[in-house]
């Protein structure tokens, strides 16, 4: 009785590994068929503080292989967005922003912190494994949930948890949620996505207006 209960253990966790290797193979081909990507988004702010979570709309655009524009908010309180060495977050109501340095020209902490904002997005197996360890896949309502973990000192120190949520049927993003050490999180929930719109490059990029206020939080 021992040994089959033994042998029934292997089993389940080798076929639950199948399951894993399967379902990553399966989001990462997907992968190359997408060159640009829109949704709309529900956002969960769940904090510590707070009794009730906080909930607003937004809408989020993305190109290969790294521009993104998300916006939160109608209309936008928040605006963050790369374009080539750099990324803005905008406060259009406050007429503030700041910028950060990406690319070559970000240091090796903030470049990994970076990293996390494309966790919907790996290129390839290698890229997906020399930044996370897979703790583990369920199914619940047509979805696979991807909990990973960053393998960065440095990010596990700020983020405990990404949790990826992917279609079933054809593997799109439906979901990403990000775990903090402080046991807070925030959940994006796409609807309306659209695969490989034509976007404008203009989208990618941002000017300040006469009278905003940039700051450098990273700068030396």
């Amino acid at each position: 009785m021992f040994l089959w209960c033994l042998e029934l253990g292997v089993w389940s966790f080798s076929a639950r590994a199948a399951d894993t290797n399967a379902v990553l193979s399966s989001w990462l081909n997907a992968q190359t068929n997408l060159q640009t990507w829109q949704a709309e988004f529900t956002q969960t702010r769940s904090l510590k503080t707070l009794t009730q979570p906080l909930v607003a709309s937004g809408r989020i655009w993305f190109a290969k292989p790294n521009d993104f524009r998300w916006e939160l908010g109608s209309p936008a309180r928040t605006i963050a967005l790369r374009q080539g060495d750099e990324m803005y977050v905008v406060y259009p109501l406050l007429k503030r922003a700041e910028r950060y340095p990406t690319g070559a020209r970000a240091g090796g902490e903030w470049r990994e912190a970076l990293e996390l904002l494309q966790s919907g997005f790996p290129r390839d197996r290698a890229e997906l494994d020399a930044r996370f360890r897979v703790r583990s896949l369920s199914e619940t309502n047509g979805a696979w949930l991807l909990a990973l973990q960053p393998r960065s000192d440095f990010a596990r120190r700020m983020m405990k948890e990404i949790r990826v949520g992917l279609a079933t049927n054809d593997s799109s993003l439906v979901s990403n949620e990000l775990v903090f050490v402080d046991g807070s999180s925030m959940r994006n929930d796409y609807t309306n996505a659209v695969l490989n719109p034509k976007l404008d490059a203009g989208l990618f990029k941002w000017k300040p207006e006469p009278g905003f206020n940039i700051t450098e939080p990273m700068g030396k």
